[in-house]
């Protein structure tokens, strides 16, 4: 179905949050659910996290980072104009435990992915500690979102303009250790959530990595958002997108995420029109 956008707002440079009119997938998400959206006919299919809801305008919201074609196209429209197609929600929710001390951690655009389970957190009892990391301080997303629903919010950026000078992991060994925590979640880039998953391994932490491999139909039939947990082949589109951080192969992931890499940058180059009635 399409999906009428009804804000739009640049939250950093390349990273743009949109709402958009969807009731149905209002009324039913939950945390770490996640949507796929084709903002123009010809574009690809892309999934995304939602990050909020609003029961009064009957819409969800998404943050989008400008990085290939398709996510440039989505920040291309404007309020009033409306993305393609929009299915959700999709995905199992995210895992949330009660009555604990809970590390959330993000790096980058996973911030904004991040918000939607540190609020399931907090509103579960829990105390919920944000770890979140950024470039610098002008890409800094969300930040009294997150203080709103967090009891502890520390930022790294990698320039040292604001908060610890270094990245999201060295935060974390620099204010936490064995027993600091019951359960956690980790949602960023790939090479941010081994490294969390490294330094915790033996913390005796419940580590929950929101994954975010290639995938095109978010229905487990294409077999393209497949990952290895704990030696079996598991669907990030049906089975997660949230498994065991200590219990993902990574390594294959990166591999795989790599596959079209050059593929993208000729899809960035060339606008091919084949068979569009153009």
């Amino acid at each position: 179905m399409s999906a009428r956008i009804l804000n739009k707002r640049q939250l950093a440079p390349e990273i743009t949050l949109l709402d958009v009119e969807a009731p149905r997938i209002q009324r039913r998400w939950r945390a770490g659910q996640f949507i796929i959206i084709r903002p123009l006919e010809h574009s690809e299919r892309i999934p995304l996290t939602i990050v909020d809801s609003c029961a009064e305008r009957q819409s969800i919201t998404m943050v989008i980072q400008a990085v290939g074609k398709t996510t440039r196209e989505a920040v291309a429209l404007e309020p009033g104009e409306s993305l393609c197609d929009l299915v959700g929600p999709l995905g199992e929710p995210a895992e949330i435990c009660t009555g604990e001390r809970v590390l959330c951690m993000a790096g980058g655009v996973g911030v904004a992915e991040l918000l939607p389970v540190a609020r399931a957190y907090k509103e579960a009892g829990n105390t919920v500690v944000a770890l979140c990391g950024a470039r610098s301080d002008s890409y800094r997303i969300l930040d009294e979102e997150l203080r709103a629903c967090c009891d502890e919010l520390h930022w790294a950026t990698d320039d040292g303009t604001f908060g610890f000078h270094g990245n999201v992991v060295q935060l974390l060994l620099s204010l936490a250790g064995p027993r600091s925590f019951a359960e956690g979640h980790v949602i960023g880039p790939i090479p941010m959530m081994k490294a969390a998953a490294e330094a915790t391994r033996e913390w005796g932490l419940k580590l929950h990595a929101s994954l975010n491999p290639i995938m095109i139909d978010g229905t487990g039939m294409c077999g393209g958002c497949r990952v290895t947990v704990g030696g079996q082949v598991r669907f990030a589109c049906v089975d997660g997108p949230c498994f065991d951080a200590h219990k993902v192969d990574f390594d294959e992931m990166t591999r795989r995420t790599r596959a079209y890499r050059d593929l993208e940058q000729i899809a960035l180059q060339h606008d091919c029109r084949i068979g569009l009635g153009r």
